[in-house]
């Protein structure tokens, strides 16, 4: 299979990394690199993936006091065939983000979103990474919106609360999900795993 088949096929996926991460200060638009692996039965397929989102987020906090990380993603579609092959659908999306330093997690809120199959977005915290899922089905052509993502936190007493995507390797990923591609082989499901490389610091705020 050519690379190209899975690159068409995943790549308005990093919609799914890009706007359940923590986000910039103030309002901006920021742009996410995702190194990926896609494991397919005629061999693993490498691929970038790049979303831009909007963003807000304070500049400032004072110490022990509470802010609020927003990302609002906008409306993308999921393609309906890839180097003439017909996209069935993708599902089973998980993301993890790391707690950043010098802050405590108190929540997450995950509002609005349409055309994300019956069971909606979902989080929870293992050992300072909240883990998102998105179960899905998404099918191949069909239009989607995932929902604004507002994670609560606590400042520590001094230094700067600074947000980063999680993972360093395919095998230390940030970012899974599973395409189901209808080749001339028949449905390939190809579990992806994927890393943000570089990992950009997302959001400083300075606790003052």
């Amino acid at each position: 299979m050519k690379s190209a088949l899975l690159r068409a096929a995943f790549g308005t996926l990093a919609t799914a990394a890009a706007v359940l991460a923590l986000a910039q200060p103030a309002s901006a638009a920021v742009d996410i690199a995702y190194d990926c692996q896609a494991d397919t039965p005629l061999g693993a397929e490498n691929l970038t993936l790049n979303q831009a989102v909007d963003a807000t987020a304070p500049a400032t906090v004072a110490p022990g006091g509470a802010l609020d990380v927003v990302v609002d993603p906008g409306p993308n579609q999921v393609p309906s065939e890839a180097a003439g092959y017909e996209v069935k659908e993708v599902h089973t999306f998980t993301l993890k983000v790391p707690v950043p330093a010098n802050s405590t997690l108190t929540g997450v809120d995950l509002t609005g979103g349409s055309g994300l199959g019956p069971t909606p977005p979902a989080w929870s915290e293992d050992a300072g990474v909240v883990v998102v899922t998105f179960a899905g089905p998404i099918a191949g052509g069909a239009s989607f919106e995932l929902p604004t993502v507002t994670a609560h936190l606590t400042a520590g007493t001094s230094g700067t609360v600074d947000s980063t995507l999680y993972g360093s390797s395919y095998d230390d990923a940030g970012l899974t999900f599973t395409a189901v591609v209808s080749t001339f082989l028949g449905d390939i499901s190809a579990p992806t795993s994927c890393f943000p490389n570089p990992n950009p610091v997302l959001t400083s705020t300075a606790i003052a």
